[in-house]
């Protein structure tokens, strides 16, 4: 992880409602270049709404948020129409696409951006699936394959929404070694979590949220019984493995 003097990600008293009903109140924290940050709590905590604001698909209610660079984005779930053949290239190329306003990638990508496409795809292991139908992909794999696209625009900011829904560990470990090889190389990857411990020595830091910011800091500050009693309603048991990291026991706890 590159030194933490440069602010990637600024949220200020961020505040936004669903049809009057609070989603996230008050939120505020700075995020620096190359950190890699879990954000956990419960269902219905304003994770996702968090990670819009941040990636400027919601306007705040109240407060404000600033962000430096490029955002790449992966959404939780994704819509796709099953009566349209779209292919796995054409998905990854989506948002490339978009910025140029074309529609086909036959037409609207040049040399440089067909090889950030063709890259993503190989760092997440999908490079041979290029060619096939997306629908006709496994859930696993069409989180690799959004993944990818995120992937393709060279993020300086990376969100991910729970990006191991349906992920075999195998794959699970491969993502998690490259969005900790992306914060090494200066890329801020903010990533909405369901259990932190996969990915515990890899974070910088944790946010709990349960609408309100609960905490914000290193695992070992944050995971506290006092804390996630507060976001979970529950105190959440640790255990603290050989290499000195603090592991949440969830259990059947939802986050």
């Amino acid at each position: 992880m590159t030194e933490m003097t440069e602010k990637s990600v600024i949220v200020e008293n961020l505040t936004f409602s669903y049809n009057g009903r609070p989603a996230i109140v008050d939120v505020t924290m700075e995020v620096y270049r190359g950190e890699f940050i879990a954000i956990m709590g419960p269902n219905g905590s304003g994770k996702t709404t968090l990670l819009r604001a941040i990636a400027g698909m919601i306007r705040p209610q109240k407060g404000k948020v600033t962000v430096k660079g490029v955002v790449g984005y992966m959404p939780q779930k994704e819509h796709v129409n099953y009566s349209m053949p779209v292919k796995v290239l054409d998905i990854v190329s989506m948002y490339l696409l978009a910025r140029k306003k074309r529609f086909s990638p036959l037409f609207g990508l040049g040399g440089e951006e067909r090889e950030r496409v063709e890259r993503a795809l190989k760092d997440v292991g999908m490079f041979e699936y290029r060619d096939r139908p997306f629908t006709s992909l496994s859930g696993g794999q069409q989180q690799r394959v959004l993944l990818a696209r995120a992937l393709a625009l060279n993020p300086d900011v990376l969100l991910l929404d729970e990006p191991f829904n349906g992920v075999d560990l195998p794959t699970q470990e491969r993502i998690i070694e490259l969005l900790s090889s992306l914060s090494k190389r200066g890329v801020t990857v903010i990533t909405v979590v369901h259990n932190v411990s996969p990915m515990i020595h890899h974070v910088s830091r944790v946010a709990l949220l349960n609408r309100k910011l609960i905490a914000f800091g290193k695992p070992e500050e944050v995971l506290t019984p006092e804390n996630t009693l507060k976001a979970y309603g529950v105190a959440i048991p640790v255990t603290v493995c050989e290499e000195g990291y603090i592991h949440p026991l969830f259990g059947d706890i939802h986050g």
